[in-house]
């Protein structure tokens, strides 16, 4: 069968599910990933065609893809900050929100002489998207990085490998630790601790796309509706003790719970305080300092 072909009944078959365009990127996706091919290369030549083998390989992501597996997970991996990350069920797949928050770090930190060996801690680190974005874009830094789950930090050494940076994985529940400096390897202070931890609020599940709610870890995405910044108190707190002279803090936070975080930083006497929408209009991030 011509490629053009499958493409049609391919995108034909997902439309139902997913829009389009959507369906297209899929399409493109799987293709550059499991035959080399770019858009561009099928416009060059029409006539390229797939395998009896190859498109069984194709229906076999076809299936899953409409019952909304993410593709991330069929493809095992995913860009990420010009990165590539291995992706499974035992992590988030990075969101281009967790992108800017990245970018926002990176821009505000690569250059500052100073802090040219500046120690970073990324807690709840999933896929150590966060944790390994930055010390490939922040010379000579020193990374840590927590997560909760063995098996995402499983997952988070392997994408530290892929990408090659060193950084020093603990697993760690955060809400038991009374101290960082009580927790092995932690003993320090912080030039910058980030975070982007569970803030989806059991009320807003309905807001979310089925594909994630059905499949991407809910350790990483919720929290109890009576006490939605649980995790951000916690990790205040921590940061009060374990953060350098003027340390920054930074977080990805719930788009709804903004003022919130100001509030709650305000009062635990953290200073310059910015709050930041992502490219869609929400409030997504915030930086304070010690």
């Amino acid at each position: 069968m011509k490629i053009k072909e499958y493409r049609t009944q391919f995108i034909n078959e997902l439309t139902p599910i997913y829009d389009a365009g959507e369906a297209e990127s899929f399409f493109y996706l799987i293709l550059e990933e499991k035959k080399q091919l770019k858009r561009i290369d099928l416009a060059l030549h029409p006539d390229l065609v797939f395998s009896e083998e190859e498109i069984a390989v194709w229906n076999s992501i076809l299936e899953p893809l409409k019952k909304e597996i993410p593709i991330q997970y069929l493809l095992g991996k995913t860009s990420f900050y010009g990165l590539e990350f291995e992706v499974n069920e035992n992590v988030l797949i990075p969101r281009p929100e967790t992108e800017e928050l990245v970018d926002w770090i990176s821009k505000s930190n690569s250059k500052i002489e100073r802090l040219k060996n500046l120690k970073i801690l990324d807690i709840g680190t999933g896929s150590g998207c966060i944790a390994i974005s930055l010390a490939k874009n922040i010379p000579n830094a020193q990374v840590f990085a927590i997560d909760v789950s063995e098996k995402a930090l499983a997952t988070a050494k392997k994408n530290a490998n892929i990408n090659t940076v060193n950084i020093t994985f603990i697993n760690q529940n955060i809400l038991e630790v009374a101290s960082l400096s009580a927790v092995e390897g932690l003993n320090q202070q912080f030039d910058i601790i980030v975070s982007n931890p569970p803030y989806v609020r059991n009320l807003e599940k309905e807001e979310i796309k089925k594909n994630v709610l059905e499949n991407e870890p809910h350790l990483a995405l919720f929290v109890e509706d009576n006490d939605a910044l649980i995790f951000y108190r916690k990790i205040a707190e921590l940061a009060q003790k374990n953060l350098s002279p003027n340390g920054q803090l930074y977080f990805e936070i719930n788009q709804y719970l903004g003022k919130e975080m100001i509030g709650l930083l305000e009062k635990m006497n953290f200073k310059n305080i910015e709050l930041r929408k992502d490219i869609y209009g929400n409030d997504r991030m915030i930086r304070s300092e010690v």
